[in-house]
């Protein structure tokens, strides 16, 4: 069935009661990124126009949403009403040209700065082509220019999103670029790059940035790993970053002895902190250098945007997202939605490209109901079209607000 463009189906809203007709309906759309198709205010411009079409008089709360991975900026920029900053950083590979990354910020209800980035934009796998990665030598330098343009626009809160690296550094080169000084025995500043991390001798914070002791640093992170060992950062995620066992063997040593180093220098004890493995360890270096705390990346954004309150004001919810599976209820955005909507008993349904094994669970987290976002059979390409996607997640949005303006009218 293709969506029918112009076709309107009878008004759902002509049987509601006098008492139901005094207020608009009131609906939360808060969807995920729809990955390599839509953004989730791309998403949320979608659902919220189908939704229009259904029920007129809405009144619509978008809530574009994210986990602390890829998405995050866009989405706390349009959800806190912020602004989009671009700044030049430093790449993940050292001899590379300088790249443009983005960050947020907005002030709070104290009117405190507040600024969130995704170390991915500085520092993330994406960035380097196939032939030229090299995960020895990628560096977070760029994630700690990032972090002092925060700084510098007076950022007194800062939401870090981290996964997608491209490193291995254990975010030593994010420490340099904040202005501590990694030595060797020689009293030489470290080059960038987690093995180098094997010749560090001391740690000099005599030229840390001082504008970070009046800042709190919020890490989103739902990795569970430790620094070094055989859960660490360098076993479990440096194979994907092109490290083979011999090189992986290296990074780890490195990176234990970093941990001995930061112990011994900064009374810091990461090695086994769960998440200080997460992003090639800059978990870790966030912790220790900047004194950041690591917390769910759905549950802190949540708090962010403020969704539990916005929930809470709502009648139904409506979240999206491109595949739900068993996964999604492992920490993903949509069961951070579903979670809060089924916690003050409000209806939440779930849009979705595609359901695979496991959506039971989302069923008991407390999902209302999943609506097929395609209407009929499309290869990959056709379904990554974003036209296409905003065409057919507007249609499931539309039909899914008329079944549920009908089961208000039937009660």
């Amino acid at each position: 069935m293709t969506r029918p463009s112009d076709a309107r189906l009878s008004d759902p809203q002509s049987s509601q009661t006098d008492g139901d007709a005094a207020r608009p309906w009131r609906v939360v759309i808060a969807p995920d990124k729809l990955k390599e198709c839509l953004s989730a205010t791309d998403a949320a411009e979608a659902i919220a126009s189908g939704v229009q079409r259904a029920c007129p008089q809405a009144w619509l709360d978008r809530v574009p949403f994210a986990d602390g991975g890829e998405g995050t900026v866009e989405a706390l920029a349009r959800a806190m009403n912020g602004t989009l900053s671009e700044v030049e950083v430093r790449p993940p590979t050292p001899d590379a040209t300088p790249i443009v990354a983005r960050l947020a910020h907005w002030r709070d209800a104290d009117g405190a700065t507040v600024a969130a980035l995704e170390m991915a934009a500085a520092s993330g796998l994406a960035l380097v082509p196939r032939d030229r990665r090299n995960v020895a030598r990628a560096t977070t330098l760029g994630t700690g220019d990032l972090i002092r343009h925060a700084l510098d626009l007076g950022a007194r809160r800062l939401i870090i999103g981290i996964g997608g690296s491209a490193t291995n550094d254990g975010g030593a080169g994010m420490a340099q670029a904040l202005g501590y000084r990694l030595l060797d025995e020689q009293g030489q500043d470290l080059p960038p790059g987690g093995l180098e991390l094997s010749r560090l001798d001391r740690i000099d914070s005599s030229q840390r940035d001082s504008r970070l002791n009046d800042v709190e640093i919020l890490v989103a992170c739902d990795v569970t790993n430790p620094l070094c060992g055989p859960r660490g950062a360098s076993a479990v995620f440096g194979p994907q970053k092109g490290a083979d066992p011999e090189m992986v063997q290296r990074l780890d040593q490195a990176l234990c002895r970093f941990a001995d180093i930061i112990r011994r220098d900064l009374g810091q004890e990461i090695r086994d902190v769960p998440g200080a493995g997460a992003a090639g360890g800059l978990g870790a270096g966030l912790m220790a250098f900047l004194g950041g705390r690591l917390q769910s990346g759905v549950e802190l954004i949540a708090r962010a945007v403020d969704l539990e309150r916005r929930v809470s004001q709502a009648d139904w919810v409506l979240t999206a997202e491109g595949r739900l599976d068993g996964s999604t209820a492992d920490g993903k955005a949509v069961a951070g939605v579903v979670r809060v909507a089924a916690a003050r008993r409000v209806p939440v349904v779930a849009l979705v490209g595609s359901v695979g094994a496991g959506w039971e669970r989302l069923g008991n987290l407390g999902l209302t109901a999943i609506m097929p976002i395609l209407t009929q059979p499309l290869n990959l390409d056709q379904a990554l079209n974003p036209d296409h996607a905003r065409s057919h997640l507007s249609f499931a949005a539309e039909q899914a607000t008329r079944i549920l303006l009908a089961g208000r009218t039937l009660r």
